[in-house]
């Protein structure tokens, strides 16, 4: 398994928990109003450094098991693999995006707009990040 397809590991992993973190946060006091909560910038700054921290370690981890993989270049497969990727979760990006900015249409809610979207970024991110995985395990 080659650094890249490790990091994609525990990129993804650490997406999805901080994700879900997030959204579980905004759901439970989003509960007992008739809409969604504005959003927290607090709580967003949480969540970015508990997504910087998590990854510094995680590849700090994987760096550390295998460094001569950590420092090698992209060969021109995993270019390929992450080139694929990418116009995946830009596609997945783009009709999130399309799709919340019509829901803002009927709703009206500038909230929803804003979670719709970031909620967007994520997925599509967690996209990729399974992509590069799919395609390292295939390509084999």
């Amino acid at each position: 398994m080659s650094f890249q397809e490790k990091s994609a590991y525990v990129m993804f992993v650490v997406l999805l928990l901080g994700g879900s973190l997030y959204f579980y946060e905004v759901l439970s006091q989003s509960m007992g109003l008739e809409g969604l909560i504005s959003p927290i910038i607090p709580g967003l700054i949480k969540l970015t450094f508990m997504l910087v921290i998590m990854s510094i370690i995680g590849h700090i981890i994987i760096a550390a098991i295998s460094p001569k993989e950590a420092a090698a270049k992209l060969d021109e497969r995993e270019r390929q693999i992450f080139n694929r990727a990418g116009s995946i979760s830009g596609l997945i990006l783009g009709f999130v995006v399309i799709l919340s900015l019509g829901s803002y249409l009927i709703s009206e809610d500038g909230s929803l707009l804003f979670y719709a979207v970031f909620a967007g970024l994520i997925i599509s991110q967690l996209a990729e990040y399974a992509t590069r995985i799919f395609l390292y395990r295939t390509a084999r």
